[in-house]
């Protein structure tokens, strides 16, 4: 007799999800996809009228979602959030900010205020997400990192610093929590037609290096994370933690 695999499922069914930055942009089609998948969705946004708008046209579209109001960089409530809610089983952080420019041009407020959001805002969801989950003995931890924590970039000093220790912070956090089966994953972007993009793509110069190092030939859209969000919040990655997966065009391939 030959025993034959079993599929594991893509399917979200039950499970709990939240999205930090849920109502815009790259962490809006995590939302969406997670919706789709079957999970029930939660997002957090600092912007409550953001949060709102987002919360009526999803649905219009048929897919029910809470909100919450969190600014992430603020740690006590990003704790008290966690303590006041049930345990999630997935949580994905898409909150993000970029101050683009020459690093000889970068000033302090533009250091603090990209590595509050990208890396100490992103550690401590982490970490309350990961206390909760621990109480159920399982969990999906997703970072919305960059392909720009995995290689430099042009007038991306501090970006890259911020994105690359979201990707130090994911290896070290899956070592320390795969005994209690919390997995840690990021989802590296290439550049993604948003408003956090929209300015950079308006200039010929940087659009046409940025075309010149995506192999597949276009910029990506934000559906193009949706797959690998659903991927590494379900059963189908099991055994995937402490690594990443470059949604890139082939752009850090060499």
């Amino acid at each position: 007799m030959v025993n034959l695999p079993e599929p594991p499922s893509f399917r979200l069914t039950k499970q709990r999800a939240l999205v930090t930055g849920g109502a815009t942009g790259l962490g809006l089609a995590c939302t969406i996809a997670l919706a789709r998948a079957g999970a029930q969705v939660s997002v957090a946004s600092r912007n409550i009228a953001t949060i709102n708008a987002t919360i009526e046209a999803l649905t219009q579209i048929g897919i029910s979602i809470e909100g919450f109001q969190i600014d992430i960089t603020h740690i006590p409530s990003v704790e008290t959030f966690f303590r006041n809610h049930d345990p999630f089983d997935i949580v994905v952080n898409s909150s993000g900010a970029a101050r683009n420019k020459p690093a000889f041009d970068t000033s302090e407020t533009d250091y603090d205020t990209v590595m509050e959001l990208n890396t100490k805002g992103a550690y401590f969801v982490a970490l309350e997400a990961a206390r909760r989950m621990s109480d159920l003995g399982r969990g999906s931890i997703i970072q919305i990192s960059s392909q720009m924590g995995l290689v430099g970039g042009i007038e991306r000093t501090v970006y890259c610093a911020s994105k690359h220790a979201v990707e130090g912070m994911v290896k070290a956090m899956a070592i320390e929590w795969a005994p209690m089966h919390i997995r840690v994953n990021s989802i590296c972007p290439t550049f993604i037609a948003t408003k956090l993009t929209a300015e950079v793509l308006k200039d010929s110069e940087k659009l046409a290096w940025i075309m010149s190092n995506i192999k597949l030939g276009r910029l990506g859209q934000i559906e193009d994370i949706m797959g690998a969000v659903v991927y590494l919040a379900s059963d189908a990655s099991r055994m995937v933690t402490g690594t990443h997966i470059s949604v890139d065009g082939g752009w850090t391939a060499g």
